[in-house]
């Protein structure tokens, strides 16, 4: 007896995510908060890109200019301690 072929089976397209400043509009973008920076940036100290973190292109690169901004005045860490 012949097999019937299998059907391929589609996988459902996980739900977008929100940006987090467009939602909340009180919520800001700011170098000097490192606490909601450290959000977007991973174990390593790598920015999270924005397909990841669910940020709109235009505070997507405000977060990453704030991070940049923090760590040259030092109040995040370039990279992960340790090694």
């Amino acid at each position: 007896m012949a097999m019937k072929p299998m059907k391929k089976r589609r996988r459902p397209f996980p739900r977008r995510k929100v940006c987090r400043f467009c939602a909340d509009k009180a919520l800001k973008v700011d170098y000097r908060d490192p606490g909601t920076l450290r959000l977007f940036i991973s174990e390593r100290g790598k920015i999270i890109p924005r397909r990841i973190s669910g940020n709109c292109a235009p505070h997507q690169r405000q977060v990453s200019a704030a991070i940049k901004r923090a760590r040259q005045i030092a109040l995040m860490p370039f990279t992960s301690t340790g090694y």
